[in-house]
């Protein structure tokens, strides 16, 4: 039974984090562990509602109110059991989720929500402090899959596949599991060792990994397709989006997002001595406003930069949801303020890059800005205000403006698969694509998305899959369609 007045009692409070001028000088983690007491505090202020809003909100459908008051009442082994029913990796999920499942928590009404994604980190937290128990699989099936792509989706996938019994190999084209989590999110964020014991966990189940591989090249489609009784796409969605057509985008200096992070990421590492792109020293325009352009920032400040600006093109959120254009329990349009942002630099709303200006050398010194604002009717194109435009050095600017679907490679070719206009592969309700026994699910599908819905995407796969294999175990979530969301996963 839930504490009915522990929402009374105690007020939203998360773990402290290091002091900035302390965790700016490494990678690690920028939160401190949590004590018993405050997770038992904030597990309690979860209501029990009759009619639950967060795990609706949730595409994973998370079990939300079972397993906070099971961690209330210190039953963390079932805690873990009821987390693990809807969700394979809580670890990453409470560590890069957004929390869609706070926009829409019952006691964000009228106070501030129940911290949902921290007791995902708590669950993960106790599980890794005792280690991670491979679970058995199912009576072999003696069916293989072969799954392309080791981030959320893939893993997700692999392991549900491997513990119904078939026999699963991922193939990665980088030196290391983990997909864009493995050298696209700084460690301040995502620490590596996270990823290495899932992956172990998943070798110990029977997944076996091959790194270092692209399919279409290393592998052709073919030759794995005669090895697998069924294949899954899960290569994510990382076209970067580019400014091709803004004066100055030639310059030296300029450089995608993804580009800056995975070299300093490799560096942290150990498989780089330098990082290709340097902040050191330098003043750095960041364009875009969301999680990538803040994972630049946090890079930058660790970097030693000697200035740091976000250019983003939308207004300022206003501090508090607008419940009249934007009421309860839709996800709230808010000014969202993340640790990166808290170590320093600005936030310039409103503003757009008009033209990058460069030195005799073809060297990037500067970009001229503009404020723009909605033209009649609101949303996009965007008009340029009269009489805004001025200069804001800068030697090194990042493009983090999102991406444009799955990249174009020699495997899509093999397949004879074509990109839709959204840049992603097309599929049937049963997440096959039109190659019969070729599946796609996570952003490859879906484009740029979040890790809850990779994860969700991957599970449901997995299940169709099983399915098509000609195998029915219990355990496994059903078959969904792709258009339902995967919210009935259990």
């Amino acid at each position: 039974m839930p504490d009915p007045t522990g929402f009374l009692k105690y007020r939203r409070q998360l773990p402290a984090s290091r002091p900035v001028a302390v965790r700016i000088q490494d990678f690690r983690d920028v939160y401190q562990r949590a004590d018993d007491r405050l997770i038992t505090e904030q597990a309690s202020r979860c209501m029990g509602c009759g009619v639950p809003y967060c795990h609706q909100a949730c595409p994973l459908g998370n079990l939300i109110p079972d397993f906070n008051d099971l961690v209330r009442a210190g039953k963390w082994e079932r805690a873990v059991e009821v987390m693990h029913a809807t969700n394979n990796f809580p670890e990453f999920t409470g560590r890069l989720c957004p929390a869609l499942c706070e926009g829409s928590c019952v006691l964000g009404i009228g106070d501030e929500a129940v911290t949902i994604k921290q007791m995902e980190v708590e669950i993960a937290n106790w599980i890794t402090d005792r280690g991670l128990t491979p679970m058995p699989a199912g009576e072999p099936s003696g069916r293989t899959v072969a799954v392309v792509g080791s981030g959320p989706a893939g893993l997700a996938a692999a392991q549900q596949l491997a513990r119904a019994g078939h026999a699963v190999t991922v193939y990665e084209r980088d030196d290391a599991v983990g997909g864009l989590m493995r050298y696209g999110i700084p460690d301040f964020k995502l620490e590596k060792a996270h990823i290495d014991r899932r992956a172990e966990q998943l070798t110990a189940e029977g997944v076996r990994f091959v790194t270092s591989c692209a399919v279409g090249v290393d592998v052709s489609v073919d030759e794995l397709r005669e090895r697998h009784d069924a294949v899954l796409l899960t290569g994510g969605a990382l076209l970067p989006r580019d400014l091709p057509d803004t004066p100055g985008r030639g310059l030296t200096g300029i450089h995608q997002a993804m580009d800056y992070l995975v070299g300093a990421n490799r560096v942290v590492s150990g498989r780089l001595a330098a990082p290709p792109i340097d902040a050191l020293g330098r003043n750095v325009i960041i364009v875009g406003g969301g999680d990538t352009a803040a994972d630049c920032l946090g890079v930058a400040h660790r970097q030693g930069a000697a200035s740091a600006h976000l250019i983003e093109v939308a207004p300022q959120p206003p501090a508090v949801r607008d419940q009249l254009h934007n009421p309860w329990p839709t996800w709230p349009w808010i000014l969202r303020t993340g640790t990166a942002h808290e170590e320093g630099g600005s936030r310039l709303f409103a503003t757009a890059v008009r033209e990058f200006l460069g030195d005799e050398q073809g060297r990037l010194r500067a970009v001229r800005l503009v404020d723009v604002r909605s033209a009649v009717g609101g949303g996009f194109p965007l008009e340029e205000i009269a009489g805004t435009e001025r200069e804001q050095a800068a030697d090194l600017a990042l493009l983090a403006i999102g991406f444009a679907g799955t990249e174009p490679a020699p495997m899509l070719d093999q397949l004879g698969l074509a990109r839709n206009r959204r840049g992603t592969l097309d599929c049937g309700d049963d997440w096959q694509t039109a190659v019969p026994g070729v599946f796609v699910a996570g952003d490859m599908r879906r484009g740029p998305s979040l890790i809850v819905w990779a994860i969700a995407e991957g599970r449901a796969a997995a299940s169709a899959i099983h399915t098509y294999l000609g195998g029915r175990v219990a355990g496994l979530p059903s078959p969904v369609t792709p258009a339902s969301a995967s919210l009935s996963l259990v």
